[in-house]
């Protein structure tokens, strides 16, 4: 009884109840956690060919994070648009923001996938060209294998967001662990069986993300109820409904294409460091991504509770939410340190990195666990809030500037300048966290973060 007031007091709202707000949060909590340990696993399996291998994949993912996040981000749109028109109960509105939101990240990834395959070398030669000539040689082929699959992932997170807008998050759920589960497999046939490295990882790549695809278009329109669409609805384009979705998406994007952008140029940093920099850089990545699992899941449950208490223009009801979540995302991070922690030396033996590096990792690992704790949470919670309610320019301004004076200068000043090296790095990062989280509860605070009226009721 007294776990029940509890939840009624904090995740209780005049026209969502905590019931339903946790069935939200479980499907989404499930996926973040195979998504980490999958990709955990994926980096285990490659390390088995060697430490250039891992350099060359962790040195390409940065470029692959910063390009599937604006996918991620104009699908983050349609999300948005979908939980609105959701919560003020405008089904056939719902249907068509789903559609419009599938058939614009679709044609985005298209395009960035032909730019990737057509300028692979100079891009990789611009942005890593003094890595080793091994780490460069993988690099390239696992660049183009991975560009090969943006569409399939681009439609897969597309078609989850939309979902994730109705509050569908079971289905987003298993059309992602089909995707995933696949990979894995897959990678543990070509690289672990086979024998075939950064190739026969993106070939599992590829079938794994397509397989993903395609269940979801046929999951949309023949097992959905809430969004019902026909394939021709894919190819039908509301100018209107596009710019919904872009006024959230294309500020968004931009704003991932500047964060990621700078940590691509932070990764530069590191590649001057030498391949154990990186490496210790890639390991570190894995271990601390498991502190993120639950936060990340309240993060996306985030944007579908007060997306749709925006439809309904309940405000009283979004700011409730958003302090109940930002508190749930900071005592999440202190369990999961309490886990992690201890079994620091089983997870860093999955990777077989060199002995020298151990400490190193210890350090981060540690730095940044703790530091999760206070500011994370304020710092990726809150805008996530803001941008379901519209707010979307703000939080992208406020994003990239944050990046690139604090994590970007002071990384490098850090990293290069002083004799921090790897660790530096990461610690402006921190910094970084508590200056942008700083920012975004200032406007919380205030009035304008509401004040806009993205969809008509």
């Amino acid at each position: 009884m007294k776990t029940d007031r509890l939840l009624k007091r904090y995740f209780s709202g005049d026209s969502i109840s905590y019931r339903q707000i946790i069935s939200i949060i479980i499907p989404i909590l499930v996926d973040q956690a195979f998504v980490v340990c999958l990709n955990l696993l994926n980096t285990a399996m490659i390390s088995s060919s060697g430490v250039a291998a891992v350099s060359a994949v962790n040195m390409v993912d940065s470029l692959n994070i910063f390009l599937v996040n604006v996918f991620i981000a104009v699908a983050t749109g349609g999300t948005v648009v979908v939980a609105q028109y959701k919560g003020c109960k405008n089904d056939a509105m719902v249907s068509k923001a789903a559609a419009g939101s599938v058939s614009a990240v679709f044609l985005l990834s298209l395009a960035v996938s032909l730019t990737v395959v057509l300028f692979h070398t100079s891009t990789l030669s611009l942005l890593f060209g003094k890595a080793e000539a091994d780490v460069f040689s993988n690099a390239r082929v696992y660049l183009i294998g991975c560009s090969a699959s943006y569409c399939g992932i681009a439609t897969v997170e597309a078609v989850c967001g939309a979902l994730r807008g109705v509050g569908e998050t079971r289905s987003s759920l298993f059309l992602a662990l089909t995707m995933n589960l696949s990979y894995v497999a897959l990678n543990f046939l070509f690289i672990n069986v086979l024998n075939m490295g950064v190739l026969g990882m993106v070939i599992a790549l590829n079938i794994a993300r397509y397989i993903g695809a395609a269940c979801s278009i046929l999951y949309l329109i023949k097992g959905n109820s809430s969004v019902r669409l026909q394939i021709m609805d894919l190819f039908r384009f509301d100018l209107n409904m596009l710019k919904r979705i872009l006024y959230i998406g294309l500020p968004f994007a931009a704003e991932q294409m500047f964060f990621n952008g700078g940590k691509i140029l932070t990764q530069t940093f590191i590649v001057q460091l030498g391949v154990f920099a990186m490496d210790t850089n890639a390991i570190s990545n894995s271990i601390v991504s498991l502190f993120q699992i639950p936060a990340n899941a309240l993060l996306l449950s985030t944007v579908t509770v007060v997306g749709q208490c925006m439809g309904r223009r309940d405000v009283n009801d979004a700011r409730k939410f958003i302090k109940s979540f930002i508190g749930l995302s900071s005592f999440s991070f202190a369990v999961m340190l309490l886990i992690v922690i201890p079994l620091f030396g089983p997870l860093v033996s999955l990777f077989h990195p060199p002995a020298s590096v151990v400490p190193k990792i210890f350090q981060i690992v540690c730095i940044t666990g703790l530091s999760q704790v206070p500011l994370w949470s304020f710092s990726f919670i809150t805008p996530a809030a803001l941008r379901a309610a519209g707010d979307s320019r703000y939080t992208s301004v406020v994003s990239m500037l944050s990046m690139w004076l604090f994590r970007v200068v002071l990384g490098y000043v850090l990293g290069i300048l002083l004799p921090f090296g790897i660790v530096g790095v990461w610690v402006a990062m921190i910094c970084e966290w508590g200056v942008r989280g700083s920012v975004f509860v200032y406007r919380f605070r205030g009035k304008k973060w509401y004040q806009h009226h993205l969809i008509d009721n």
